[in-house]
């Protein structure tokens, strides 16, 4: 539990320090879509295969505070430091961080208590390998596509008056 603690800090202090480039709306609609997301991998890996879970094998409330508050700050940072107008080979470099920067942090989470919560059933670090930058791909493709939503609805209700 001290090491969600220590996470739950720092990851959230973090994502409300940095200056942003994210607006208030497109942090909200990222931290609501990271949560229904998750919930949705989590209910078929963590709870019907049993493939990870945080602290136990069962639905418990210190799951839902990993749930609610660890990974939505996280995506806010990816996306707010996100080289969208750069190189493919900067979009490449920088997501290679990220990858190494989760793989750390999973290794990490996996230390006995109290510092670890994250435990492994069959699930694997290269599991997680190949499975964190599809993830991230659909976190960037889902903030992109919300993004047009905006300057769609923008420019509509521009020209309705």
């Amino acid at each position: 539990m001290v090491g969600l603690i220590i996470a739950l800090i720092i990851f959230n202090g973090v994502a409300l320090k940095i200056k942003k480039r994210l607006s208030l709306v497109q942090m909200y609609h990222i931290w609501t879509f990271t949560i229904a997301f998750q919930t949705v991998f989590d209910v078929y890996i963590d709870f019907k295969y049993h493939g990870y879970w945080y602290f136990s094998k069962s639905v418990d409330w210190n799951s839902f505070i990993a749930l609610i508050f660890l990974v939505p700050p996280v995506n806010v940072v990816f996306l707010n430091f996100f080289p969208y107008k750069k190189t493919l080979m900067k979009k490449i470099i920088y997501l290679a961080t990220w990858e190494i920067a989760l793989l750390l942090y999973e290794v990490i989470t996996l230390l006995p208590e109290p510092w670890g919560y994250f435990h492994y059933g069959w699930w694997t670090l290269w599991h997680s390998l190949i499975v964190n930058p599809v993830l991230l791909m659909i976190l960037l493709g889902y903030y992109k596509w919300m993004v047009k939503l905006e300057k769609r609805s923008t420019l509509a209700s521009e020209f309705k008056y």
